[in-house]
């Protein structure tokens, strides 16, 4: 999906991009040392997919390049990661969700550490929650019906005849 941002804003889930945003992005492209001379390369070379759009916001392949700025790549991992449509997605996920509209130099790295270092998805997330514990294997029995073991599952939604276990 490739978004197109209009006079007034944008959004991706429920982060918004805002002409004042734009605004300090633009300013803040103008500050960074690699970003100017970007500016002056785009006017010149084409072939390098960095582009100055006609608002004056230097964009890499149409994504929007974000500077050297932890404040601003800060607000806009914390504002993807808890969405009120995308609440604490997966780094992957996440990751996917913000290069459609954002470029920076090691974005995904940023991506995974700041979704790594979230104490929310720590300790929801399955792959941070201890294994219940190891499985313990039932002696093979020497003759048959020496042992004889059954499993219950109950409080179940209730059949047709009023059964709720197996």
């Amino acid at each position: 999906m490739v978004c197109e941002l209009s006079p007034q804003s944008v959004m991706l889930g429920m982060l918004k991009i805002d002409s004042d945003f734009l605004k300090s992005i633009k300013e803040a492209q103008k500050t960074d040392v690699k970003f100017v001379d970007l500016l002056v390369a785009s006017n010149q070379t084409e072939d390098s997919g960095f582009k100055v759009d006609d608002r004056g916001v230097l964009r890499f392949r149409g994504r929007i390049c974000i500077p050297d700025d932890d404040e601003m790549k800060k607000m806009i991992l914390e504002e993807s990661h808890r969405s009120s449509l995308n609440i604490h997605p997966r780094a992957t996920k996440m990751y996917h969700d913000l290069k459609k509209l954002f470029w920076w130099s090691g974005l995904k790295r940023d991506v995974a550490k700041f979704v790594y270092s979230c104490l929310v998805c720590q300790k929801s997330k399955v792959e941070h929650q201890k294994p219940a514990g190891l499985m313990t294997p039932l002696d093979v029995p020497k003759w048959k019906w020496d042992s004889v073991s059954m499993d219950f599952v109950t409080s179940l939604p209730n059949t047709s005849r009023g059964n709720d276990a197996i």
